[in-house]
Formats: structure tokens, C-alpha cells, sequence
């Protein structure tokens, strides 16, 4: 009776050591996407061709890596792993952005034209939610948003049709820009949140008229639960990863705005601190110490680079606004 059960012991001890090399297996994050992948194969310069392969690679990334797309799984060892489903949903919400920018700006001349069919079904099926596992999968309404992006590449690689484009316009790059702002500036706030923080309600500064439906508190005290601390930073690295692959291909799409401009160094400089954001977690665990205490606090290393790559986004639109 004690052999039987030390036997069991032991295939559950054997059971659990390979969930758990498995899971650091699938917990490794997706490598940054080299500019020479965006480009045409033939090697044409096809405006809008970078932007929108950008988008192609990175949800293909997500959905190729090791373990595939682990945020609706459910079964062991994906379902109690948070770190990559977090990455995932963080690299989505930016993917989701700019195919809204692609469909509402990127490809229409102005605020009359018609928004392309491909890119609209592809942007309805990416906002699918991220954990649906059952009919209709998040993974297959993703491959599907990926075969209608193709789609469109193919369109606006074909010299013959005219009918989809791709405009490389400083005013619709400054559209893309200001939700790239709102996304970090987010991201910011809660990763400062760590430590805990007690700000002043700003929500209508700036306007003695302004009103809001509820009142709110004037002092509001902030602070992320414990057991969300490393949600939030790897939903941040997993953002700055997507952004970071698409500042890339901005960089070739709009190489001609940015010349005019003079921006070129601005954009170089979000991708140096997005650059930063992806370097390795040595620690085993996200420490969550105080802003000048003994241990270091992880997230806010993270703010830090993530309000820095904010501000030169800032700056990038000062300069596209500007005639």
C-alpha cells in the first residue's frame, strides 16, 4: 500500500515538473519583428505594404508561438498561466487600434470616401473576445481578421486596381498617434499604480464649464492589487511589443512624411525607449518594492520607459501637426 502510493506520488510529482517546463516554455516571449519581413518580396516600395504586413506578422506571431493562443485555454498548464495571456491581450488591444486606424484613416482619402469591406470585417472579427474558446473561437475569427488583411495587402499591391489604397498622410499618421498616446499614457498610470498614489481628480481641469454625470472625489487613492502587479507589466511589455513592430513599419510607410518634417529622429527615438521595454526579466518573480526602498520595483522601471517612449510620441505629433 505505501509502494502504490508513493508511485502515485511520483508520476503526480512527474506530471507537475513537466506542466511546469512547459509552461516556461510557452511563457517565452515572441522576438521583435526585423524591418527586412515587412518588405515585398519582389522588393517593390509599395506604400501601406510594411504597415499592414506588420499587423499580418504580429497577430500570426501570436497566434504561431509556442503554445499558440493561450488566453482562452482550459485546460493546464495555460489556465493557470497569466503572464503570457496578459502579453497576448496587451499586443491585441494595440493590434486592434491600428487596424481601427487602417480602416478609418489609412485607407480613405477623406471623411466622404467609402471604408474598405476587407478591412471592416477584419477589424469586427479582431474584437472578438480574447478568451472565447467555443463557436466562434478567438483564434478563428483572428485567422480569419489575417486572411481579410491579406486580402487588402494584395489589393494595394496590385498596380492595376485602383479601388483600395493606402495614404501616407501626416494628418492620418497624427490620428494613429493620438491613440498610441491614450494607450500609453494608460499603461503609465497603472504601472505607477504599484506602490499605491494619491492624485488630485483632474478630470475637468482646464474648463470652468466642464461638467461630468456623477460627481467624483477630489482625492482619489490608487494602488494595483498585489496579485495584478504582473498582469499589468507583462500586458505592458506585450503592448510595446506590438507598438514597437508597427513604429517600425511607420518608419518605412512614412519615411516621406518624416523627411518633410524633419521627424525621423522623433520616431528613432519612441523605437529606442519601446526597444527598451522588451529587455529580459531576470527576476523570478515582478517585485513590487518601494519607489526608493531596498527592493526594486519592476513596474515602475517599466513606467519609466513607457512615459519616455509617451513623450517622444508627443513630440512626433508637435511635428507632424505643424505645417
Amino acid at each position: 500500500m505505501q509502494m502504490t502510493r508513493n508511485k502515485v506520488f511520483g508520476v503526480v510529482g512527474i506530471i507537475l515538473l513537466i506542466g511546469y517546463f512547459i509552461a516556461v516554455w510557452w511563457s517565452i516571449e515572441p522576438d521583435i519583428l526585423e524591418p527586412d519581413v515587412l518588405q515585398n518580396e519582389r522588393g517593390d516600395e509599395i506604400v501601406g505594404y510594411a504597415t499592414t504586413s506588420s499587423l499580418i506578422l504580429t497577430m500570426e506571431t501570436l497566434l504561431d508561438k509556442p503554445g499558440g493562443w493561450l488566453s482562452n485555454d482550459i485546460m493546464p498548464p495555460s489556465v493557470i498561466m497569466d503572464n503570457m495571456p496578459a502579453f497576448e491581450f496587451g499586443a491585441l488591444e494595440q493590434s486592434r487600434d491600428l487596424a481601427l486606424i487602417l480602416r478609418k484613416e489609412f485607407s480613405r482619402s477623406q471623411s466622404q470616401s467609402t471604408a474598405d469591406a476587407d478591412l471592416l470585417a477584419a477589424h469586427s472579427k479582431l474584437n472578438i473576445e480574447h478568451t472565447s474558446w467555443l463557436v466562434p473561437s478567438a483564434e478563428g475569427e483572428y485567422r480569419e481578421a489575417i486572411k481579410l488583411l491579406k486580402l487588402y495587402r494584395a489589393k494595394i499591391s496590385d498596380t492595376e486596381n485602383s479601388n483600395a489604397q493606402f495614404y501616407a498622410r501626416a494628418d492620418n499618421l497624427n490620428e494613429w498617434l493620438k491613440e498610441v498616446q491614450k494607450r500609453l499614457g494608460s499603461m503609465s498610470q497603472r504601472l505607477s499604480a504599484s506602490v499605491g498614489q494619491d492624485r488630485l481628480n483632474t478630470d475637468l481641469a482646464g474648463d470652468s464649464t466642464a461638467r461630468q454625470s456623477t460627481p467624483s472625489l477630489t482625492d482619489l487613492e490608487i494602488k494595483t492589487s498585489w496579485w495584478k502587479i504582473d498582469d499589468v507589466l507583462y500586458e505592458s511589455r506585450g503592448s510595446a511589443w506590438a507598438l514597437l513592430n508597427f513604429m517600425k513599419a511607420i518608419e518605412v510607410d512614412f519615411a516621406d512624411v518624416l523627411e518633410k518634417k524633419n521627424a525621423e529622429v522623433s520616431l528613432r527615438q519612441i523605437i529606442r525607449e519601446l526597444e527598451a521595454t522588451q529587455q529580459t526579466v531576470w527576476s523570478p518573480m515582478v517585485l513590487n518594492g518601494d519607489g526608493f526602498g531596498l527592493v526594486a520595483n519592476h513596474s515602475l522601471v517599466m513606467a519609466n520607459y513607457i512615459s519616455r517612449a509617451n513623450a517622444a510620441v508627443i513630440d512626433l505629433t508637435n511635428l507632424l501637426s505643424q505645417g
